[in-house]
């Protein structure tokens, strides 16, 4: 059977290329771009992936030039795009412009790659570098407004090039794309997946052989499809898991996931209040990675104490996560992949058991939409399936913390902003605090800028995207539902009081999207309240998003004559001023830390 090779240069969604792959009906793997070809039996094509890396960096990832001199066909994708060129003989150079997010694609239609596909298609980038100079023998194939080499092909040679991202759904015909490559391959589409989740049981059992499983349970879909399968795979009597309560939950969030689990016929699984423990610990902590840290370190500090409370033996239990592949790869744990942000589950104590052979993830190489089809096939009910996600670390990363000196735009950069608003009929500041954004598939850690003008959702997509894509040191942007225009920041930490009015907020915003009909809409609304006081109160940012997989996401614009009462709500009940989240993902991160 041929199957398709995915070189991984450490690209956000080099898995999800092999994954898109796979259900297409082809087989894939993933090798790194080092490994030698020859190694490689029935090989049938190629896709160079991307990466946080330039190619003309001194540290760039190793690359094997024999990957160029195979037969089969190669595709590149942004930094492997740069890749083909510049060891072809192109030229590769930092680009006045960075694209991350929507762009139109214009083509001629002639090439293979986009047989079917309309003129112009939106396309999703996440790029700083471009293509100035192609090889010999190579076409440009398909352009858009800020870059002339989106699209390069030669042919007759079976090497083509992309700037964008076909694999992420918010390219539209990117599946189809993908789809002709297969096709020019010539790939007969006859490999599937078979009864996956009786796959996935039988690897449990493997590495599970004569152990116990031990499965922190937040009540998420990642971790009760991971509990079912656990349950299944071994039975009840070897599987215990516990609920934590981290005092960082939603409002009434524990119980309810106690409530459900119990319905469910769940009785293997306990609940801790640690409240205290995880508050005490985040006292005076405002750094994002810091904080992730500690939280993860306590959920296994907690976990250890109960097993010891038990009288668990521990080496006859594997702890077992409902990590999926979003956090492995968000957390920099592939070779060359960038550290977006260390989620919970891949603290250092973490890896250290992983390499020790004691973490058993089910789930680990599976996205969000898998993980859900996953879970109805193992009958679970869909409400529970279909849940908004929320992370790990709970309204611990939506509370954002700092302390002074704090943060402030540079002058010229706030010049240039202003510059790219007015073209839109908008005026903009940049607020005084940092979020975590992804931008050329690298970390960034930047301020946001506040749109303040008309309700036009068009206008407001055209802007922001312009001013990520213009002004570096933005990385997101909101826009202002209301309340009041002085922004002034100030020293906060994790608190109870702090906790409870987010709570407060964020359970309104909920019930707000099931009165209305959104909450099946979208894939989910992170609420955050951030360390700026407006009127002596702090604001609070919506960032509601569509997605698939949570690699990319595109924010959701609700129906404008709806908004107004949600706004008046917030204020109503603590809120200095409320913002609106218009950023896609790239360039910012679905959630703020």
């Amino acid at each position: 059977m041929k199957k398709l090779v995915v070189l991984d240069f450490g690209g956000q969604y080099a898995h999800l290329i092999a994954t898109r792959i796979r259900h297409m009906g082809v087989y894939s793997e993933i090798h790194f771009p080092s490994s030698d070809p020859s190694a490689v039996a029935d090989l049938g094509g190629v896709i160079f992936s991307g990466g946080p890396s330039s190619v003309y960096d001194a540290d760039r990832p190793e690359f094997n030039p024999k990957w160029l001199e195979v037969a089969a066909p190669i595709l590149g994708l942004c930094y492997g795009h740069h890749t083909i060129n510049q060891e072809l003989g192109g030229h590769v150079q930092r680009g006045e412009v960075h694209e991350f997010g929507p762009a139109d694609l214009e083509h001629d239609g002639t090439s293979p790659l986009f047989v079917g596909i309309a003129s112009p298609t939106r396309v999703w980038m996440s790029h700083g570098d471009e293509v100035d100079r192609l090889p010999d023998g190579f076409r440009v194939s398909g352009t858009t407004t800020n870059c002339r080499h989106a699209a390069v092909e030669n042919v007759e040679a079976k090497r083509f090039g992309l700037q964008f991202h076909p694999e992420v759904v918010h390219s539209v015909d990117g599946e189809k794309m993908l789809a002709n490559f297969l096709d020019f391959c010539g790939f007969a589409r006859d490999w599937n997946m078979g009864d996956y989740a009786e796959t996935l049981m039988e690897k449990v059992r493997a590495q599970a052989a004569g152990q116990k499983v031990f499965l922190l349970v937040s009540g998420g879909v990642d971790s009760t499809v991971a509990f079912e399968l656990l349950n299944k795979a071994l039975g009840p009597d070897r599987v215990l898991g516990l609920h934590i309560d981290n005092g960082l939950m939603r409002q009434s969030e524990s119980a309810g996931v106690m409530e459900f689990m119990h319905a469910q016929g769940f009785d293997n699984l306990r609940i801790n209040d640690a409240s205290e423990l995880f508050l005490s610990r985040l006292e005076g902590v405002w750094e994002p990675e810091k904080k992730r840290k500690i939280i993860g370190d306590t959920f296994l500090d907690v976990q250890a104490e109960e097993t010891a409370r038990l009288g668990l033996n521990p080496s006859e239990w594997l702890l077992a996560q409902g990590t999926i592949y979003p956090d492995t790869i968000e957390s920099g744990g592939t070779a060359h992949a960038a550290t977006i942000k260390t989620h919970h589950n891949r603290v250092p104590a973490i890896l250290a058991l992983i390499e020790a052979g004691r973490i058993l993830e089910p789930l680990a190489e599976l996205y969000k939409d898998e993980v859900r089809a996953l879970g109805e096939k193992l009958g679970i009910p869909r409400d529970l399936v279909w849940r908004h996600p929320f992370p790990g670390p709970g309204l611990g990363v939506r509370l954002l913390c700092q302390t002074a000196p704090f943060p402030r735009v540079a002058e010229a950069d706030l010049v240039a902003a202003q510059a790219v608003a007015r073209q839109h009929s908008y005026a903009v500041s940049a607020l005084p605090v940092r979020s975590v954004g992804v931008q050329g598939d690298g970390r960034t850690y930047a301020q946001p800028a506040v749109l303040q003008g008309p309700g036009d959702w068009k206008s407001l997509e055209e802007t922001a995207t312009a001013l990520t894509n213009r002004v570096r040191a933005f990385n997101r942007v909101v826009w202002q539902l209301g309340g009041g225009l002085e922004f002034t920041p100030h020293d906060a930490w994790t608190s109870r009081s702090r906790l409870e009015l987010l709570r407060t907020l964020d359970d309104a915003v909920t019930q707000w999207l099931r009165d209305h009909g959104h909450y099946q809409t979208i894939w989910q609304m992170p609420v955050v309240l951030l360390p700026v006081h407006c009127g002596g109160k702090e604001v609070v940012v919506l960032r509601p998003v569509i997605s698939r997989e949570a690699m990319t996401a595109s924010f959701w614009q609700a129906p404008m004559a709806q908004l107004p009462s949600l706004t008046q709500k917030l204020l109503s009940l603590g809120a200095g001023a409320v913002f609106w989240d218009i950023t896609h993902k790239p360039p910012g991160t679905i959630e703020w830390e």
